[in-house]
């Protein structure tokens, strides 16, 4: 992924002992705008860091559907589908994002492959955007990858079809779909 040239910053933040060294990190990073290789992020996930370091998140962030395309195209970050196989395959999914199960089958039993898996798509210093349906199993999965040591792990907040409506259904509260973004269906 290319990222921009190097961003001087003299910000720190103390880091409690009992603290992960991933969530240190992105504590840190989310403090300083910068990884630890201090290479400039990009604008969105700087803004999406300190968010998080705001609202105590346990993972580097959560972006919007419009800014998770945005990072994707400009190939500034990797979308990385966390629902069901069955979900993927026919509820659709985002033109070439890989799917990583946080959970599968009807019971939603977590995939304890999961962060192998993760490292397969992509490195532990890569951006990465979790997509779930509606940012909830996302932004458990986000939690999970952070503590197995990826250090830019972003929830898609609303997922891919929101949150249910009044009337009971989805993808008419926000959503991937809900906002006209590029999708593909099986």
């Amino acid at each position: 992924m290319a990222h921009a040239q190097a961003l001087s910053s003299s910000a720190s933040r103390s880091i409690p002992n009992s603290v992960s060294p991933a969530l240190a990190e992105a504590s840190h990073a989310a403090a300083t705008g910068t990884d630890s290789g201090e290479r400039q992020l990009d604008p969105l996930l700087v803004a999406a860091r300190e968010r998080a370091a705001r609202e105590g998140l346990p993972y580097a962030g959560s972006v919007s559907p419009q800014e998770a395309w945005a990072l994707a195209s400009a190939g500034a970050a990797l979308i990385v589908d966390v629902r069901t196989a069955e979900e993927y395959k026919y509820v659709g999914h985002v033109p070439g994002s890989p799917l990583v199960q946080w959970q599968s089958g009807a019971a939603l039993l977590k995939n304890p492959r999961f962060a192998k898996e993760l490292a397969a798509k992509a490195g532990k210093d890569e951006p990465i955007l979790l997509l779930c349906r509606s940012g909830k199993r996302s932004a458990a999965a986000a939690e999970a990858a952070t503590r197995a040591g990826f250090r830019k792990v972003f929830n898609i907040r609303e997922g891919f079809e929101g949150d249910i409506s009044p009337d009971g259904q989805r993808g008419t509260q926000g959503g991937w779909r809900r906002y006209g973004l590029p999708w593909t269906q099986d």
